[in-house]
């Protein structure tokens, strides 16, 4: 059977273009780049493929402080200003770029669509990314922002009882691993939900939806490998659980989680894996598959409706999820867009 047979057309469309720019040389892929250069070319294509909602009534750019004393840039979005009188919910979340690319910026429609979409406040990190800042730091910055939601949300109009956690791609890594994390340390807010999109979670691409769809579906392999060398210092990195959450021995305890995937990823093969793990360890998962869709769809509102349908389906497992943290029960379900 053709491989590309049950792909959305105007993903296709979206696939051929970026093959005919690659073959033209108007498109670089990134391993012929420097990490400089890639982030440009990433925050530069970002608004070609997404939707940009209105800016909501409050946004707020600040600084967060990190183990080592250097800090982080963030970015709070909200439909009303939090307060402490009636402190928000809010969605820790982590861009995705492979730890080298991504931005506050590029994920801006993202984050404005989620936190209009689930009525909660959405807190987007710039967490340092590599060559410059190599394995863990990715992930030790997204444990300082959680840790800073429980030491100061209140101040800013944060509750910190009722926090999720999530990311796509990388970032959506960084989300699991954070997830894993706060069940070690009780000191840390405890997620009521862990939002997984499209995450990278093996040690090792040897899947058979990544040998299948690692080449010619906008997430290219040698783009993986490259996103590899720049974050991790040697290869026994690999098999650290903070990369690699499907290395972890116990997955019990943690946070319900909602994965958010699509049909033709080379990634895709890894989430079924993590989220039936999740299941056998008493988890309670939602399982989403897009038919038809490619890595990154989730930003990609200005070509396929499904990306704003899925944000939309997140904000309601948001929504949900704080609720039901307030006094109901969070449901376990199963829904799969392809066979």
């Amino acid at each position: 059977m053709n491989d590309r047979m049950s792909l959305d057309p105007d993903i296709a469309a979206l696939l051929e273009m970026i093959q005919l720019g690659t073959e033209s040389g108007a498109r670089i892929p990134f391993p012929q780049l420097t990490a400089t250069q890639a982030r440009t070319d990433f925050d530069a294509s970002s608004p070609l493929l997404d939707v940009d909602p209105p800016a909501l009534a409050f946004e707020r750019e600040f600084s967060l402080p990190t183990r080592d004393g250097d800090a982080i840039a963030a970015r709070l979005y909200a439909a009303q200003k939090p307060n402490a009188q009636n402190p928000a919910p809010v969605l820790l979340y982590m861009h995705g770029g492979g730890f080298v690319v991504g931005s506050l910026d590029s994920h801006q429609p993202l984050c404005r669509g989620l936190a209009n979409d689930s009525g909660a406040a959405v807190l987007s990190i710039g967490y340092r990314l590599a060559p410059e800042h190599k394995f863990p730091t990715a992930f030790e910055d997204a444990v300082d922002a959680l840790s800073w939601i429980g030491r100061e949300g209140e101040a800013a109009g944060l509750d910190a009882s009722r926090v999720a956690v999530g990311g796509d791609s990388a970032g959506g890594t960084l989300a699991a691993a954070l997830a894993i994390e706060a069940k070690a340390d009780p000191s840390l807010p405890q997620p009521v939900l862990q939002v997984l999109a499209y995450p990278g979670l093996s040690s090792r691409q040897n899947t058979d939806s990544y040998n299948r769809y690692g080449s010619g579906f906008l997430l290219e392999r040698d783009t993986v490998d490259w996103f590899f060398r720049q974050y991790l210092r040697d290869d026994a990195d690999r098999d650290d659980w903070r990369f690699a959450p499907l290395a972890t021995h116990d997955l019990s305890g943690l946070a319900p989680a909602l994965f958010v995937l699509a049909e033709y990823d080379p990634l895709v093969d890894e989430g079924r894996d993590y989220a039936a793990r999740l299941r056998a360890a008493g988890v309670a998962v939602d399982l989403q598959i897009y038919p038809g869709m490619i890595h990154e769809f989730l930003r990609m509102g200005n070509v396929v409706a499904d990306a704003l349908q899925a944000q939309a389906a997140i904000g309601q497992a948001l929504a949900n999820a704080f609720r039901a943290s307030s006094g109901g029960a969070w449901t376990d379900t199963r829904i799969e867009g392809m066979s």
